[in-house]
């Protein structure tokens, strides 16, 4: 019973599931941007069908895990995804979502999984991001975190959008902000993924979703990372137009399509 508990209390502390379906025939796991939390991505749960459970992943120092340092990696921030989620991945199929940074986790956590497990996710929706092995992606790794002024790092976060303007008048929250984002892109920037000559990881269907406003990403390059299909579709707005009500009622309903066409 203690190994359940230790489970169950690991599952709480990552993951959020405000709408549990353990009939669903598939789990959504989806990934928050850099700076971000479950709060928007652990409410789409109410917009699916009861055919899908959808999980938002929670990293350490936000939210109910505010006390936690910061992961200093992505090779940390995977492991403890895949060793918390592993047997609930192993139960029925799952599918994964990512936006910004957190398609690149989702990409890393999946790669894990195929490599040392065998397991794919049934589709792989990722959003606002770069092909990982794509030369789009070097720029991320160059951005000088360690020197960059918090002003700097705001900047970068308004230009970004899709945090409500409210929240930055408050100092406390805004530092918070600040810290959050910085140690996320610091883990971005430890995350490096060559592809090698004829190796094609994936099988699963891939879609690639982009705010029609945001700065171009370099989303062909998906198609070396699977033999599956691959799609695209920009959606109007910027860098966050997944929050709009419209565009989130045309992902929840495309990614239910995917996901029930996929003949679980």
């Amino acid at each position: 019973c203690v190994v359940f508990m230790g489970f169950f209390l690991g599952m709480e502390k990552l993951v959020a599931c405000l709408y549990q379906r353990p009939n669903a025939l598939c789990r959504l796991i989806c990934f928050p941007w850099a700076g971000g939390g479950t709060s928007q991505l652990a409410q789409w749960g109410k917009l699916f069908s009861s055919s899908i459970e959808v999980s938002s992943v929670r990293l350490p120092g936000r939210e109910s895990r505010l006390k936690e340092p910061f992961a200093k990696d992505m090779t940390t921030v995977v492991n403890e995804i895949t060793s918390v989620l592993l047997k609930e991945l192993q139960e029925k199929p799952f599918a994964f979502f990512g936006h910004s940074f957190g398609s690149y986790i989702s990409f890393a956590v999946a790669l894990h999984l195929k490599e040392k497990y065998g397991l794919e996710p049934i589709h792989l929706f990722v959003s606002g991001a770069h092909a990982p092995h794509s030369e789009a992606f070097l720029p991320i790794k160059s951005i000088p975190i360690y020197d960059a002024e918090d002003e700097d790092i705001l900047t970068y976060i308004q230009i970004l959008g899709g945090t409500p303007s409210e929240l930055l008048q408050n100092e406390d929250i805004k530092k918070r902000l600040i810290l959050t984002f910085r140690e996320d892109l610091r883990v971005l920037q430890t995350f490096s993924f060559e592809k090698a000559e004829r190796n094609i990881p994936f099988s699963c269907d891939i879609t690639c979703f982009d705010g029609s406003e945001d700065k171009p990403h370099d989303l062909e390059a998906w198609h070396d990372l699977t033999s599956g299909d691959i799609s695209f579709y920009k959606l109007p707005g910027g860098h966050f137009y997944l929050l709009e009500p419209s565009n989130e009622i045309f992902l929840t309903k495309h990614i239910t399509r995917c996901i029930e066409n996929a003949g679980l």
